[in-house]
């Protein structure tokens, strides 16, 4: 067998862009002969995928699958928005729902490394994806819920915004109705918090002096700015907390008391809100000179 040197990995991942571990492995397997390796690669769709990686990856889908008491939300980022129509884009994002339920991995880093199938690993499967697609891709993140109660996703816009809910209960399809609802909800209005709770005393501090400050300086007495800094302050929390919020799909009430409703020891014990791109700054090329620049050369 051939001796495979550094000289020789370095020049493959040159010619092809794969990883080097990839490319190790692909002279390995061919006795290191190059050409054999750069078509090895080519195979698996391995290779020029890694030179795809530097551009901006801010479309794509976020999806989300349920398995028994468990839900995932996945956000997979590509170039253009046409890829989220992609046949198998979809699969592929599909397949890693599945694998996630399923084998739970700690985070994205942990989730590439588990096997896709037979042959490749995830990461190596997301690789070959962006060599037959033509595009950069990244699995951004993903989290799981999971509860005895209820769980709930919602999708909005083909995809652009997805949603977990999970109550604590007694299992109902009430229940589960109202914590679709829920979800349906945190899509509309994307609430920073479940509940005042999760606010910091440090958030409060600070919008409270900006109240007062701001009370003070209208020239409202020192004696009643206190119980108008306390009337602005639960209209920031109405406007910033989920269970505080007016339920969109019932104005008499609040979230909270919606589900207090359906059952009165139901509790919201967590929400998750992806929103496709968050974040992500987004490229803005001038046609023109992106033209000119590949004319010459």
């Amino acid at each position: 067998m051939a001796k495979i040197t550094a000289a020789d990995v370095k020049k493959l991942r040159e010619a092809t862009g794969a990883g080097m571990m990839d490319c190790k492995k692909a002279l390995g397997e061919v006795d290191g002969n190059h050409d054999a390796a750069v078509d090895f690669l080519r195979k698996k769709g391995l290779a020029a995928a890694s030179k795809k990686a530097g551009r901006v990856a801010a479309e794509g889908i976020v999806a989300t699958a349920t398995q028994g008491n468990a839900s995932v939300v996945l956000e997979v980022n590509a170039e253009t928005d046409f890829v989220s129509k992609n046949d198998q884009f979809v699969t592929f994002v599909d397949a890693l729902n599945a694998l996630i339920l399923d084998k739970r991995p700690a985070d994205v880093d942990a989730l590439k490394a588990l096997p896709f199938d037979d042959e490749l690993n995830v990461e190596q499967a997301l690789s070959q994806l962006i060599s037959t697609i033509g595009e950069n891709m990244s699995i951004r993140r993903f989290a799981v819920l999971e509860s005895e109660g209820a769980t709930a996703s919602y999708i909005h816009g083909a995809g652009r915004i997805g949603v977990l809910v999970a109550l604590k209960g007694e299992a109902s399809d009430a229940l589960q109705d109202v914590a679709r609802g829920v979800a349906m909800h945190v899509a509309a209005v994307n609430p920073l918090f479940v509940s005042r709770d999760e606010v910091t005393e440090e958030a409060v501090e600070r919008e409270r002096k900006v109240l007062t400050d701001r009370a003070l300086a209208s020239g409202k007495p020192a004696a009643i700015v206190e119980k108008i800094v306390t009337g602005q302050m639960n209209k920031f929390y109405s406007e910033n907390c989920l269970l505080d919020q007016e339920f969109v799909m019932d104005s008499d009430n609040t979230v909270g008391k919606a589900i207090k409703a359906v059952q009165a020891n139901a509790e919201l014990v967590a929400m998750v809100r992806f929103g496709l791109g968050d974040g992500i700054e987004k490229e803005e090329n001038d046609f023109a000179a992106e033209v000119a620049a590949q004319v010459n050369g």
